[in-house]
């Protein structure tokens, strides 16, 4: 079976827990609980084919974005998370693409 590995990045609270776990369970979580890094699993298909993707849903504070060039290094995927009513958070967004960028490059 595939394994994929997605890595949801963003600004605290611009919602990536609740749109990952909204994906995986199906249930939407209202309350903001900050997360450090939670991880979930879901089979999916893939070209018709049984396939695992590994999400790894991150920390949206300063505080760990030390830790965001490993997550980088070891994801296949990226999903860049703002919030639609938080200019600030579309532009925080920038340096996490520019990251991913400049992380991956060396594999392309």
């Amino acid at each position: 079976m595939r394994e994929y590995k997605v890595v949801v990045l963003g600004s605290g609270g611009v919602g990536k827990s609740a749109l990952t776990v909204q994906f995986v369970t199906g249930t939407f979580i209202e309350k903001y609980d900050p997360t450090i890094e939670d991880f979930y699993r879901k089979e999916i298909e893939v070209d018709s084919s049984p396939s695992v993707l590994e999400i790894l849903d991150t920390a949206g504070t300063e505080q760990f974005a030390s830790m965001r060039d490993l997550y980088i290094k070891n994801g296949q995927g990226f999903i860049l998370v703002y919030s639609l009513v938080n200019q600030q958070s579309f532009q925080d967004i920038k340096p996490m693409r520019d990251q991913i960028i400049r992380v991956k490059r060396p594999m392309l």
